[in-house]
């Protein structure tokens, strides 16, 4: 089965690469480092510092990373750590979240899996460990980390229902990946027994990393300078919105009763669509204005309606700069994102009810009176709207959110414990 699915691999490759070429037209990035995508590298020196290798695949991966990285050069001083991507953006992200780490964090693509590409990098980097994040399976390469001898650890692993049973129709591939998977560290008791129906072995719960994401004092700095520049206006953020979102949401906005001088903010999860939201804006006759075209001194015009938030590294302060927040890719049956930075915020959270990629987490929080579900657009800009206008509840919920996300925390100090005895 493995045989058949490296062929596919190696006969879809030119149109991978296609798709990558035609991707670079809006976000260069994707024709950037292609030789490290295809395994191969410069020649140069092993580094004298043994080597930790964590996959973060894009933006979200890497910003729930950070703890985890943190932690692991902390526990382990001698090493250093190869910060593999799949996206530009969470290239970037990783570069601007881990530069304080200096040479001892490496950035690199990950190889596509035909097999030999994961094993050039394996030669290469040669690491102590593979640790994957969240829902990484990728069958080659982990038969080629088992072939060197490298252990492979998927950490805060979250397996909903609807992916258990996509992994479960691929039979022995996945099968024979998982089993090859050396231990797995999971969000909730319920990833664990699902991840544990595809036969991994070794299967510990150890809770969301991403409760022990520390804001950035510069982050907050920033959102602090953003709401300065907004001024007292009632702010409803929706984050991390996706496509065919965007439209449900402004024509709720319209026909909503929310405060005269109420200002949306909207920011896209990919940025590639920050012109094609833009135009979306202006087509519903609604004054828009760009987060990249406010300057130091630059105030959002009383005016405007809608401010578009086209910065990329900034999600937290957006989150700090809004009085009350959606969280995307909920509206649409797309899984939802991750409402956990809002929450450690101290924000009210709102969240659609597609929610299967979080289901666990929206339901704790939304039982922590921290969040709120909502059953459409016009749902969301109804309850946005009394929250906006009610300064009090405002607060209560803002308060519950952020003692729901502090009682989570810790999940990061188990993972290392669990990672510690596959490490000398």
């Amino acid at each position: 089965m493995r045989l058949l699915y490296t062929l596919a691999w190696w006969l879809a490759l030119p149109l991978v690469l296609a798709r990558l070429w035609l991707r670079g037209r809006q976000e260069p990035g994707y024709r950037q480092h292609w030789g490290e995508r295809l395994g191969f590298y410069a020649r140069q020196s092993r580094s004298p510092m043994p080597t930790l290798w964590l996959h973060a695949v894009s933006v979200g991966e890497t910003r729930a990373a950070e703890p985890l990285v943190d932690a692991l050069l902390a526990q382990w001083p001698d090493c250093r750590i190869v910060l593999t991507h799949m996206t530009p953006t969470g290239r970037a992200t990783g570069k601007a979240l881990f530069a304080k780490h200096g040479a001892r964090l490496v950035q690199s693509y990950l190889p596509y899996d035909t097999g030999a590409m994961p094993a050039n990098f394996l030669r290469h980097f040669a690491p102590r460990i593979c640790i994957l994040m969240e829902t990484e399976v990728w069958p080659n390469l982990i038969h080629q980390c088992n072939r060197y001898k490298v252990p492979v650890v998927l950490a805060n692993a979250r397996l909903s229902q609807r992916s258990l049973g996509k992994a479960q129709r691929l039979g022995k591939l996945i099968a024979d990946a998982a089993r090859g998977i050396t231990l797995v560290a999971a969000q909730t008791q319920d990833d664990a027994d699902r991840v544990r129906q595809l036969g991994v072995r070794d299967v510990v719960v150890t809770g969301s990393i991403k409760f022990d994401v520390v804001v950035p004092g510069a982050a907050l700095a920033t959102g602090a300078l953003l709401r300065s520049a907004i001024g007292s206006r009632p702010v409803l953020l929706c984050a991390s919105t996706r496509e065919g979102e965007e439209p449900l949401i402004l024509d709720a906005w319209l026909r909503a009763s929310l405060p005269a001088n109420a200002l949306l903010l909207i920011v896209p999860r990919h940025p590639q669509r920050f012109d094609e939201v833009e135009k979306l804006i202006a087509a519903h006759g609604l004054a828009v204005q760009r987060r990249s075209g406010l300057g130091q001194d630059s105030v959002v015009a009383a005016a405007t309606q809608v401010l578009l938030g086209d910065s990329m590294g900034e999600m937290f302060a957006y989150y700090a700069a809004c009085d009350c927040a959606f969280v995307g890719g909920s509206l649409l049956p797309l899984g939802g994102q991750n409402l956990i930075e809002p929450a450690a915020l101290g924000k009210p959270v709102l969240i659609g009810p597609h929610t299967f990629n979080f289901a666990l987490v929206t339901e704790q929080a939304i039982a922590a009176g921290g969040a709120a579900l909502v059953a459409d657009a016009d749902a969301l800009m109804a309850q946005g709207a009394a929250l906006l206008q009610d300064p009090a509840e405002l607060a209560s919920m803002g308060q519950k959110a952020l003692a729901f996300a502090n009682q989570h925390r810790g999940a990061t100090p188990r993972t290392v414990a669990a990672i510690k005895p596959l490490l000398p």
